[in-house]
């Protein structure tokens, strides 16, 4: 496991700064947005009534990843964890929006646009390379931890870098 160098959570006047994970290989920057922001942002690029109602139900992380490293690091969503008051989370796969989204008949153009919105399933990210979206999670008051392993090397033979964090959590609308 890699030495976490830093962790960075600030929480004030309900504004939401990044919890930053840094090792000497790579960035991790994890943003909460909250279900007002995220319907906005969906509500602005003429999402259905119905879809947003579905999205405002959900907890939305955005994820920025950089490359630090001098080797290429790669991302694979299926190896992260997550999980809350020692019960697990289930990340669900981009697969599954896309089916629930069918099934509500819900415009091509608006499943296409909250595709791009998400980080991508797996990605190689070359030095010096950044690439981000979000994560969906379903809505928890509780902390979330997150573990996750990045391969490493032009053919994932490299030594893994593995990041874990208790410290996620799902931003919420002032009341």
């Amino acid at each position: 496991m890699i030495n976490i160098l830093s962790v960075l959570l600030v929480v004030s006047n309900l504004q939401v700064q990044p919890l930053v994970i840094k090792t000497t290989d790579i960035e991790i920057k994890f943003v909460p947005r909250t279900a007002n922001q995220m319907a906005s942002f969906y509500e602005a690029r003429g999402f259905p009534k119905e879809m947003l109602n579905v999205l405002k139900q959900q907890c939305f992380i955005t994820v920025g990843i950089s490359n630090t490293s001098n080797k290429k690091i790669w991302l694979d969503l299926s190896s992260w964890t997550f999980s809350a008051a020692g019960k697990a989370i289930k990340r669900e796969h981009r697969d599954y929006w896309k089916k629930r989204w069918q099934e509500m008949d819900a415009p091509l153009n608006k499943q296409s646009t909250f595709r791009w919105t998400l980080i991508p399933e797996t990605l190689d990210y070359l030095p010096g390379e950044h690439e981000g979206g979000n994560i969906v999670l379903p809505f928890t008051k509780q902390y979330i931890s997150v573990s996750a392993t990045f391969a490493t090397g032009e053919n994932k033979q490299g030594t893994p870098i593995t990041i874990h964090t208790d410290k996620l959590f799902c931003a919420e609308d002032p009341q």
